[in-house]
């Protein structure tokens, strides 16, 4: 048995067969109508990336709210119809 190093017989070897040639050839433009990639992002997706620009959260007006909520002072006429009016106006599309 004869052994010829890491090669074979025939000398070293890549790995993977080469890719069968490109039909572009070296300086050659692409057509202007190639198929080209495409990215479509969810709905979701978008949501998701705009949780980063949503402000800190200010956490002592969090807790002032709950407080006021407990004792029962958080819901007052004027705040339900600023409510309202904001909820009108969103689903209006103003």
């Amino acid at each position: 048995m004869e052994v010829y190093g890491a090669g074979g017989a025939q000398g070293p070897q890549p790995i993977y067969p080469r890719l069968a040639a490109l039909g572009v050839d070296p300086g050659q433009t692409v057509q202007a109508g190639a198929p080209r990639d495409q990215v479509e992002i969810s709905p979701l997706g978008r949501m998701l990336d705009g949780i980063g620009d949503l402000p800190e959260i200010r956490y002592d007006r969090v807790e002032e709210i709950r407080r006021q909520i407990a004792a029962g002072d958080y819901e007052t006429i004027d705040k339900l119809e600023t409510a309202l009016d904001r909820l009108l106006d969103e689903l209006s599309g103003f």
